[in-house]
């Protein structure tokens, strides 16, 4: 493969357009800007989980994986017409996902966001990943999206939830639960 960025500024952004894949150029708060850029920072969102060393080999080798298919992802919403995603992406994730969950405890609770650098990083990419979502969504609301796309982001949202509880555990031994009505508990003598 020759130089794909020989030069990295073009100036043709200049005036709040882009060009998309096809050639074509689109405003740069397009819906299709918005979901495929919300789909790239979700993947540097991923770097930075994967960034912590101590993060187990397991993790690092599915988190590997998900960055090359958010590529792949992102490269389909940025081409009109495109098809990268396949539901065989949505089965694996499914099945990566039960085999973290497996020796996880039941969560009778919901748990707070953290648990350690590389577990809260990865609360912070599955809320991203959300956005990227509901961004995609957006999307099809105005055009043709693969159903796979949006399969795929929701699953890796709920990938990434578990994989968060198992760096968590992993990190600190535990999570912090949420105990409902904490800081609005009345004040005594209020």
């Amino acid at each position: 493969m020759g130089n794909r960025l020989t030069k990295i500024y073009t100036r043709t952004g200049d005036e709040g357009t882009t060009g998309l894949g096809d050639g074509t150029r689109v405003d740069k708060d397009s819906a299709r800007v918005e979901a495929y850029g919300t789909v790239d920072e979700a993947n540097s969102a991923m770097g930075m989980v994967l960034a912590v060393e101590d993060i187990p080999s397991e993790v690092r080798r599915v988190l590997t994986d998900v960055q090359h298919d958010l590529f792949d992802l992102g490269g389909e919403l940025c081409i009109p017409g495109h098809r990268a995603i396949q539901d065989l992406w949505v089965e694996r994730l499914e099945r990566e996902l039960d085999a973290f969950n497996a020796d996880l405890p039941v969560l009778k609770e919901f748990i707070l966001p953290g648990g350690g650098p590389a577990a809260a990083a990865c609360h912070l990419a599955r809320t991203i990943v959300r956005r990227a979502e509901r961004r995609t969504v957006t999307l099809a609301h105005h055009e043709p999206v693969a159903p796979e796309v949006v399969r795929y982001l929701n699953r890796l949202s709920d990938l990434l939830f578990v994989v968060a509880r198992v760096l968590s555990r992993h990190e600190s031994g535990q999570e912090v639960l949420w105990k409902r009505g904490r800081s609005g508990d009345p004040v005594e003598g209020a």
